[in-house]
């Protein structure tokens, strides 16, 4: 009988959805590793990747050739089954972030004579953005098991590095978010970009200062330069991957790239309208062709950001371990403390 009350036109949906978000965020996570070295040799005054096809473009796909067919090492004096896992789980926790993203509005479509009505998002639950946290909490489990079932002293440092660091920004960018949610009440993000759309007013009009306290700490929890303390070569001989090779250590690489993919998806979301274009529900398009406008409104805001994340790895030096955990318990705690508090008095004094 269970079997019998399943929509099975809504669970065909969904997995064509999350197949199509999967393989979107891999290949945008595979040429932002050309990205960045293109955005890398510009600011260098070199060229960049330029052999592997025109313009260098096949080069990613020489990377993961040579990632896949390097040869597999496991250290025998490893966990091999947590040795294993800890790459599994970083990648896992990275891709499960975008299941609560609104990508776009409805896409409305005939199939065998019925009318089919898509929501680009895969769940919409009213504690989205408490979702995204706890699976991002969980993404430094894959950091901490890899290093410590490498059984090297090195991994092991960088994996304690990279806890203390996610625990540490994670409570600045939770609290810059509490004054959103004052704003917005709601934790849905489908909620909060059709606030932004019917208001009129992006969020980071309101929010500026908890904006820039939410993308330093998303630096830091992407583990990006200058806060990539847990892959700090000079001092800990590679970092918390140190005893990784082939598909295990490509791993991963594809996690910290989406992460910082589904990162800027968020900030633009949040703040800048998700998928909102302005002027666009005002041209009386079609549907389809406002929902097509919507999805490459909320690419081209996160590219920004990516473009953004690249820029600041290749101009900034890392920082040293207590200027980081500096700035992120003096500073950027209080300030989002502050940014909560004065957001409270403006909509006291509103109401009022």
């Amino acid at each position: 009988m269970l079997l019998l009350q399943i929509d099975w036109g809504l669970l065909a949906e969904k997995l064509v959805l999350i197949g199509a978000i999967i393989t979107a965020s891999l290949v945008i996570a595979m040429y932002a590793t050309y990205g960045e070295r293109k955005v890398a040799a510009i600011l260098q005054d070199r060229k960049g990747p330029n052999r592997a096809g025109p313009f260098g473009i096949f080069q990613p796909l020489a990377d993961g050739g040579k990632l896949f067919f390097k040869e597999e090492i496991i250290p025998n004096t490893s966990n091999k089954t947590l040795f294993i896992l800890g790459p599994c789980l970083a990648m896992l926790t990275a891709m499960m972030t975008s299941a609560v993203i609104p990508w776009g509005n409805q896409i409305h479509f005939k199939l065998f004579g019925i009318d089919r009505v898509i929501n680009l998002q895969i769940a919409d639950i009213n504690i989205g953005m408490l979702y995204v946290f706890g699976v991002v909490s969980t993404g430094v489990y894959g950091i901490m098991i890899g290093g410590w079932a490498s059984n090297n002293k090195f991994s092991l440092m960088a994996a304690m590095r990279g806890a203390s660091q996610v625990i540490s920004y994670e409570l600045a960018m939770g609290l810059s978010f509490i004054a959103l949610l004052m704003l917005t009440g709601s934790l849905s993000m489908k909620t909060i970009v059709d606030q932004q759309m019917s208001g009129g007013v992006w969020n980071i009009f309101y929010q500026p200062l908890g904006f820039l306290i939410f993308l330093i700490c998303a630096f830091a929890e992407c583990n990006r330069a200058p806060f990539d303390l847990s892959e700090a070569e000079n001092e800990l001989n590679f970092g918390y991957h140190q005893e990784y090779s082939s598909m295990k250590l490509g791993f991963y690489l594809f996690a910290e790239y989406i992460n910082m993919f589904i990162s800027s998806v968020i900030m633009a979301t949040l703040y800048f309208g998700g998928y909102d274009m302005p002027f666009v529900n005002e041209a009386n398009l079609s549907v389809n062709v406002a929902a097509v406008i919507g999805i490459v409104a909320l690419l081209g805001k996160s590219f920004i950001f990516i473009f953004i994340f690249m820029w600041v790895r290749w101009t900034l030096p890392r920082f040293r371990y207590d200027q980081l955990m500096n700035l992120g318990w003096k500073s950027l705690i209080p300030l989002a403390l502050i940014n909560m508090f004065i957001t409270g008095a403006v909509i006291l004094w509103r109401q009022g």
